[in-house]
């Protein structure tokens, strides 16, 4: 098994395909890299190298007991970066994965990164506060650790319906979409996981998002029932110099599954641009 060795001794997991131009994914919560693999093995194809991690506590990384937030996720990812000496990468981020790429550009700069994508991402902040009064109330988050707490197998299940929007009339999702992210989930570590919602929640990433400064690409479900699209996408895309916005009618937070072949054009168009 593919691994490096972070700073505070955690170990992360890497899965690497392909060659030519690099490309890393960032995976959302409580998932693990696996959920890109419709992204990977399609850009691999194409002649690229990708490469995809378990974020920390998720997956087949190690549970850490610390570090359990943005600025260990964005650590992590330099980590990967450096060992692999990844140079002119892109960088893609899903949901929470959004934010880790948002947060290693601001502690770590954009020296080793070509370009930068968001899909369905988290930034600016999902937590609503005085300075984003449009934001999700505490309520919504303390429910999330709430569920985890109680039963959390059966709060997986539950939320794979909302990721993907099988509860929208004429939602056409497999039962395998919806396993699939219930396996995954329950190999992300309880704790690990309980506080990611605090790093995917309340993390401010207005400053991050000002620092982009490589060619950036915005895409987001316009029926995001987990990220709302007017609170997160369209706010990133002001803060972001230049950025190029794709909006889905209709599409739900898990678009990497549910419209795969347009998330996968739309990547590669972009890497050629």
């Amino acid at each position: 098994m593919s691994t490096i060795t972070s700073k505070d001794g955690t170990e992360i997991y890497y899965k690497e395909w392909g060659e030519g131009p690099a490309v890393t994914f960032s995976h959302g919560w409580p998932l693990n890299s696996d959920a890109w693999d419709g992204q990977m093995h399609f850009l691999a194809k194409n002649g690229y190298r990708v490469v995809a991690h378990d974020r920390r506590g998720h997956g087949r990384s190690s549970q850490a007991s610390s570090g359990n937030d943005m600025n260990g996720y964005a650590d992590d990812l330099a980590a990967i970066i450096e060992a692999l000496d990844l140079r002119n990468a892109t960088l893609i981020g899903h949901s929470t994965g959004g934010g880790e790429v948002t947060r290693y550009i601001g502690r770590h700069g954009s020296k080793r990164v070509a370009k930068v994508v968001l899909v369905a991402a988290v930034p600016p902040i999902m937590l609503k506060t005085p300075a984003n009064p449009e934001g999700l109330p505490m309520e919504v988050f303390d429910g999330l650790r709430a569920g985890l707490l109680k039963d959390r197998s059966q709060f997986y299940k539950d939320l794979a319906i909302q990721f993907y929007g099988a509860n929208r009339p004429g939602a056409n999702v497999s039962q395998g979409i919806l396993d699939q992210f219930w396996l995954w989930s329950m190999q992300a570590g309880l704790k690990n996981a309980y506080e990611s919602i605090k790093a995917f929640s309340e993390t401010d990433f207005t400053e991050d998002l000002k620092k982009i400064d490589v060619p950036a690409l915005v895409l987001h479900g316009e029926d995001d029932q987990i990220v709302p699209v007017k609170d997160s996408a369209k706010k990133s895309a002001k803060l972001i110099k230049g950025a190029k916005e794709i909006y889905y009618p209709g599409a739900p937070h898990g678009i990497t599954a549910t419209h795969q072949d347009q998330i996968n054009s739309d990547l590669l168009e972009f890497l050629r641009s």
